[in-house]
């Protein structure tokens, strides 16, 4: 149970001892244990599913009819979606230990042998929302990257993190591993989250995963490395040459199969030369959509609202997609260019060219061509999982799997050399 009663500069900092101790253990942990750690941590959480559903069903209780449909459906957990957190753990021990990796290696005329080698970062913090799955994934990751993590779910979500973490640290118990690899924040306090954002003697980087307010606040407040994205204002262009009936299907998904999830297109643009045929299409393929559009896209469809400014810079997570014509590629570009939060955007066209340029030309984490942009998930790219999707530009970019969660160092290896 969270504890209101706990300090959270003592709690923080307890914890954050904990998770060094436990990085400097992981260090040694060998590809075997950690996969007998993640594949014992998958099957305690199909043992748990009674617990872990009556523990959901409780936080689902808690915010119902205080938070949309699209909130409520991101918290509940159902047998599949345990399932699919469990699987998600096994994929993930499949895959190849990101830690001890040759990255480069360098002989040099003084006959040292430098070797550049990837290497666990140490110790994350993890700060999300509503999603239960975020806090096995993000353990998941981080076990087998070597990293030790604290988690801060959102208080909406704890009596579902307390069993997820609970069945973590079983599945490390069972590999002889530390069981302070993986913990939680075991108060609501907002106090708590300020510490562990202060926590630079304890904590490596902080990855906050969840809505604006969220990021802004991490991006704000922490002294330690931040790994961040804001926003998924997420666009999907319909080019001149693009095949219609295919858009439409593809739009459909990138827009309605999840609404809540970042990757989810908020933005349709049509190119005008197709928008006549093209927009009503997608409307009688999304009846239950709303639609807010520019004034062009108002007057080929009126089931079309009329957008505010504020309408194309909007990450819905709703039933709502904002609708804008354009003439032309270099158009479409420009404004995708200015109103992407520069998470995921696609073109669809059957024309290369287009195609090529459009990809060179948007600058957002992942860019696509004739493909949902529901596709931009660690898991879908092959990474077992995702820890989050990364919007900068340095050291991450995208979603963020193994890889992304090690850093590197150099092992130089001589005989006797001097410097002169």
């Amino acid at each position: 149970m969270t504890d209101q009663t706990l300090d959270p500069q003592i709690h923080i900092r307890q914890l954050g001892e904990n998770a060094r101790t436990a990085a400097r253990q992981l260090l040694q942990a060998t590809t075997e244990q950690k996969n007998t750690a993640l594949t014992e941590a998958a099957k305690a959480l199909r043992e748990a599913t009674p617990r872990l559903l009556e523990a959901n069903a409780r936080d689902v209780e808690g915010v119902r009819g205080k938070k949309p449909d699209s909130f409520i459906d991101r918290l509940m957990l159902d047998e599949d979606r345990v399932n699919g957190m469990a699987d998600a753990l096994d994929q993930i021990a499949a895959l190849d230990d990101p830690v001890g990796r040759s990255l480069a290696t360098f002989d040099r005329p003084n006959g040292l042998k430098i070797e550049r080698v990837a290497v666990p970062i140490g110790v994350i913090g993890m700060i999300y929302e509503s999603r239960p799955n975020v806090g096995a994934d993000a353990s998941a990751l981080c076990l087998k990257s070597g990293n030790a993590v604290i988690l801060r779910g959102g208080s909406e979500s704890r009596n579902s993190t307390r069993e997820i973490v609970a069945c973590m640290q079983a599945g490390l118990k069972a590999a002889g591993l530390p069981e302070h690899a993986v913990q939680t924040v075991q108060t609501t306090s907002r106090e708590a989250v300020a510490e562990l954002l202060r926590a630079v003697d304890y904590v490596d980087l902080v990855i906050p995963r969840g809505g604006r307010g969220l990021v802004e606040l991490v991006r704000d407040q922490a002294k330690v490395p931040t790994l961040l994205h804001l926003d998924g204002n997420c666009h999907t262009y319909l080019h001149a040459d693009a095949d219609i009936g295919k858009s439409v299907e593809v739009v459909r998904n990138a827009k309605l199969r999840r609404t809540g999830v970042c990757g989810a297109t908020e933005s349709i643009v049509v190119d005008r030369a197709i928008a006549d045929i093209a927009i009503p299409r997608i409307l009688d393929a999304m009846p239950d959509c709303e639609f807010r559009g520019d004034a062009a896209s108002v007057a080929i469809d009126d089931r079309i609202k009329p957008a505010s400014e504020e309408d194309f810079d909007t990450e819905f997570l709703d039933s709502i997609a904002s609708v804008k014509v354009t003439d032309g590629l270099d158009e479409a570009i420009g404004f995708v260019a200015e109103h992407s939060s520069g998470h995921t955007d696609a073109i669809m066209t059957e024309d290369d060219e287009a195609a090529s340029a459009f990809l060179t030309a948007i600058d957002s984490a992942v860019v696509m061509h004739n493909a949902s942009t529901q596709f931009s998930d660690g898991g879908e790219f092959g990474m077992g999982a995702e820890i989050g999707i990364a919007t900068g530009k340095m050291h991450a970019r995208g979603p963020v799997g193994l890889e992304q969660l090690t850093s590197f160092k150099y092992l130089v290896k001589g005989n006797g050399q001097t410097r002169p």
